[in-house]
């Protein structure tokens, strides 16, 4: 069938196709939930068969919404959102959403333009991921159902992200219990999470006095070579001085620390531990196995969609609570673990490439 033959193909074709009646095939588009399985493989299979498409610009104009999500990203070359991107497509999968992504590449204007296509096009709800740079993410007016991830905000909304301070904590406690009592903790907290992160630790700082903590405050949270910069500031100073373990408030640069100490001779975990925070698996090339916090943008982005869902489906049954829930503040919170590995003395895994994130979500 050409190009044009198959623009012409109409709902009507695909019911007489599959021999269902009109209002089944919308319902295997619109409410799949609704639909036997055998049903939907008979209409699907009519569908691809004819080559039809759903006219959006249509259902819109009808005053519809699409069965599609929206999602919009700072960046896609950091693990965290591509976790959330894989997270938010399986659960949105589940519950018979399509996902659009949308990725800003760390330009915060592109948010506003992205959201108002999302909205105009009626999707039935967004995510938005908190960009680098943190501005011009919340918006005083969502005009379709918004939830905010890997951010956090006092003001109304709805907002999903890691326990940023109890990943400081955690990584800090982590090592304490290894019997380390000097350590370095490397990384401008610049960010929102990245200042959260050093608070955990100066909290871990305030129940453990006997352990020394000594905070830089420099490196650059994307860039590993200000990891390896630090380190060798740290070791140039007397040996009474040197730490015994590094926390890095980013993976990046825990894995230019690591080179760092290689580059001056030292052995980790053997003369000096390092460990990370926030469970970035593209910052794991260092070449040793990084102590970190586990990923959790697989679980930010499943719990997003499972927030639109509840949120769409609250609208549907009690309009006047889902107008009340619209003015609240509502933070959700992902619980972090620790994911010890060879960098803290962890023995390596023998199947290192594969991680299982089901584990720690």
């Amino acid at each position: 069938m050409g190009a044009n033959e198959m623009a012409n193909v109409t709902i009507g074709d695909v019911a007489r196709e599959a021999g269902v009646a009109l209002g089944t095939v919308s319902n295997v588009l619109n409410h799949p939930e609704k639909v036997r399985p055998e049903t939907i493989r008979q209409v699907t299979e009519a569908i691809d068969k004819l080559g039809y498409a759903p006219n959006q610009s249509a259902r819109v104009l009808a005053g519809g919404s699409s069965r599609t999500f929206g999602l919009i990203l700072p960046q896609l070359n950091h693990g965290l959102y591509l976790q959330i991107a894989t997270g938010a497509t399986a659960q949105a999968t589940k519950e018979g959403y399509n996902l659009l992504i949308a990725s800003c590449v760390q330009d915060c204007t592109r948010i506003g333009t992205y959201r108002r296509y999302f909205a105009g096009t009626q999707m039935s709800g967004m995510l938005v991921a908190n960009p680098t740079t943190e501005l011009g993410v919340i918006a005083n007016h969502d005009p379709i159902p918004t939830v905010y991830l890997d951010i956090w905000s006092e003001r109304p909304g709805d907002y999903i992200c890691a326990d940023n301070a109890a990943e400081g904590r955690l990584m800090a406690e982590h090592l304490i219990n290894l019997g380390i009592e000097r350590i370095a903790i490397i990384g401008r907290p610049s960010t929102q999470k990245l200042r959260a992160r050093a608070k955990g630790i100066h909290a871990a700082e305030m129940l453990y006095p006997h352990v020394e903590f000594d905070f830089t405050e420099t490196g650059d949270a994307n860039k590993p070579e200000d990891g390896a910069s630090a380190v060798a500031d740290l070791m140039a100073q007397p040996s009474s001085l040197h730490p015994q373990a590094i926390i890095a408030l980013s993976d990046m640069l825990a894995a230019g620390a690591v080179r760092g100490a290689e580059n001056l001779g030292l052995r980790v975990p053997n003369d000096l531990l390092v460990c990370g925070c926030d469970g970035n698996p593209l910052a794991w090339s260092c070449g040793i196995e990084l102590t970190t916090c586990a990923p959790i943008g697989y679980e930010l982005g499943r719990r997003g969609i499972k927030h639109l869902v509840e949120r769409i489906a609250l609208a549907k049954s009690d309009p006047e609570q889902a107008a009340k829930h619209e003015k609240e503040h509502r933070q959700d919170l992902v619980r972090p673990f620790v994911l010890a590995r060879e960098s803290t003395g962890a023995e390596r895994q023998k199947n290192s490439s594969q991680l299982d994130l089901g584990l720690y979500l």
